[in-house]
């Protein structure tokens, strides 16, 4: 598996070190989050997403940003407690990142790269954008925020077959 994006480094919320080759020969579901945003009971959805198809090979992997309207104010702790708590959130959560601009993370540089959004802009726009990938590292489609996780399962399944 030597896809760039999967080389990419990226720390779980609990801190340990990790790529997307960690979860390789898995379909990959990246997502930026919030905990205060209007699209947050999507974190749901994602579980339950996260656990229809888990034992199929896909992997749910949220990144919480606090870029769009401060809306992820709380520390790794506070975000982790919040989401499991509230959502019963069990698929991977990651560090707070930035997605746009001159520190967001490589990973959604190079996802933003590969899936350009509406009218070919790169930016992220608000929070939970979702981004599919094959198992291969290979960028599938990019989804808007507005796109509900349960809406996704016709291309996670034609993904996983």
């Amino acid at each position: 598996m030597s896809n760039a994006l999967f080389d990419i480094p990226v720390t779980t919320i609990k801190g340990e070190q990790k790529t997307l080759a960690d979860f390789g020969g898995k379909a990959v579901l990246v997502v930026n989050t919030a905990s205060k945003c209007g699209f947050t009971p999507q974190y749901k959805g994602l579980e339950n997403v996260w656990q229809q198809y888990k034992d199929q090979g896909l992997v749910v992997l949220g990144f919480p940003c606090n870029q769009f309207g401060k809306q992820e104010p709380g520390n790794d702790g506070a975000i982790s407690e919040f989401c499991e708590l509230n959502f019963g959130v069990s698929f991977p959560l990651f560090k707070k990142v930035d997605v746009n601009g001159s520190d967001a993370h490589p990973l959604f540089v190079n996802l933003k790269k590969s899936a350009p959004g509406l009218l070919g802009s790169q930016g992220i726009k608000w929070n939970f954008t979702k981004f599919l990938l094959s198992a291969d590292g290979q960028v599938i489609k990019r989804f808007a925020p507005t796109t509900k996780p349960e809406d996704l399962t016709a291309e996670i399944e034609a993904l996983l077959k």
